[in-house]
């Protein structure tokens, strides 16, 4: 297996989840949402180097919180203003000399040990690859005002599209080279900054339990998933 550096962006409020910690700090069965995006990434890469990059202020409740529970080996990285930012110092962070860096997101915590090992190995393979799936349900494009309302839409052939997931995985050089360079506003994902920097994306096959949690609905559907994967485990 590649020399793997794993870098786990945590650095958002969670504003939209409500309550007083931001959301990858929230328990989940018991465990820490953040913790189970660690612990699944050691599963699936073992050995890796494990950066998690937070918010500043949070830095030090997570060393104390995390101390409570069964985390996997990692260490903490201050992020930026932008996720761009904060993907950044994530990389300067590794300590090692990984052949693939694989960026997830903190709130990914039902990411499957073989998803993250097939995407590294189609990484390995191709130089960039991302998970993806298909869009099931029916697409409209808009058209905005300066408002950004709405003013006119039209249908698009979903079988086109694909819904982009994480952990996305890269060459080492090919990240660095395409992280050295300003910020700009059409980076939605790390796979948009490497591409921006010449370099083809390659698709993997994602999951569609390989939930973001963004939303309070979205703890609700994560803890079924949980328990149908355990209620599943223990059948095997």
């Amino acid at each position: 297996m590649e020399r793997t550096g794993i870098i786990i962006v945590a650095g958002g409020s969670g504003t939209r989840c409500g309550g007083a910690l931001p959301k990858q700090f929230a328990l989940l069965d018991g465990m820490p949402v953040l913790a189970r995006t660690i612990n699944v990434c050691a599963e699936a890469l073992p050995g890796a180097e494990i950066v998690v990059v937070l918010p500043e202020r949070y830095t030090a409740f997570w060393k104390d919180f995390a101390a409570r529970f069964d985390v996997a080996e990692h260490r903490t990285a201050t992020g930026g203003a932008e996720r761009f930012d904060s993907v950044r110092r994530g990389i300067e962070a590794l300590r090692s000399d990984p052949e693939l860096i694989a960026v997830q997101d903190g709130v990914r915590p039902l990411a499957s040990v073989g998803l993250i090992r097939r995407v590294a190995a189609d990484a390995a393979r191709h130089g960039a690859a991302i998970p993806v799936i298909a869009a099931v349900d029916s697409l409209r494009e808009v058209e905005c005002d300066a408002e950004e309302q709405i003013r006119a839409s039209h249908i698009v052939d979903r079988r086109r599209f694909r819904i982009v997931q994480t952990p996305q995985i890269f060459r080492a050089e090919l990240l660095r080279k395409a992280y050295d360079r300003p910020y700009m506003s059409e980076y939605t994902d790390d796979a948009s900054v490497v591409e921006a920097a010449g370099h083809n994306i390659f698709l993997s096959e994602g999951e569609r339990s390989n939930l973001k949690i963004t939303t309070p609905d979205d703890f609700v559907l994560a803890e079924a998933l949980l328990a149908a994967r355990e209620e599943a485990e223990s059948r095997e």
